[in-house]
């Protein structure tokens, strides 16, 4: 009977690890007030994020150099949204999130029909060009980027926030 127990609370332990990795890792549909959500949860912390499609050229190129600049700078918060003009799946995502090395980063994926409503809490100006950064310093200041992001920029601007 104590073999019984102990097999049971070993495979209860094996799923509570699981379900803590899987939900770190989830991918949150973004809908309206998501941006405020990401706003208020990365106040006052240095935050890159960063909007990408899994059928953007310019992104299958960016997403491995960012993969490697979030390894580099873990004080940095790194947000990474879907906003795909297109409709992607989950797997998707997640795969070409997973090979650029940002599997660890907090993601998002559009999840309204209406991207235009959503592009606009984030920037009323903003077309849906992507890929698109935004680089939110922990004084709360908004740079834009848009178009790819050259990386020696973002690490002049993670050493200028570190010096904070």
């Amino acid at each position: 009977m104590m073999r019984y127990a102990f097999v049971a609370l070993l495979g209860l332990l094996v799923l509570a690890s699981n379900a803590t990795s899987a939900s770190a890792t989830e991918i949150k549909p973004f809908e309206r007030g998501s941006w405020q959500a990401i706003r208020a949860a990365h106040a006052g912390r240095p935050t890159l994020v960063h909007f990408w499609g899994v059928t953007c050229g310019p992104c299958k190129v960016e997403l491995p150099e960012l993969g490697k600049f979030a390894k580099a700078h873990p004080g940095i918060d790194v947000v990474m949204i879907d906003a795909d003009l297109v409709p992607n799946s989950i797997q998707a995502v997640t795969a070409m999130l997973t090979k650029a090395g940002l599997d660890k980063t907090e993601r998002w994926m559009f999840g309204d029909s209406y991207a235009e409503r959503l592009r606009y809490e984030i920037d009323p100006k903003w077309q849906g060009d992507i890929p698109r950064t935004l680089l939110i310093a922990v004084d709360g200041t908004i740079t834009t980027i848009e178009g790819s992001a050259d990386i020696s920029n973002l690490e002049k601007w993670a050493a200028s926030e570190g010096k904070k």
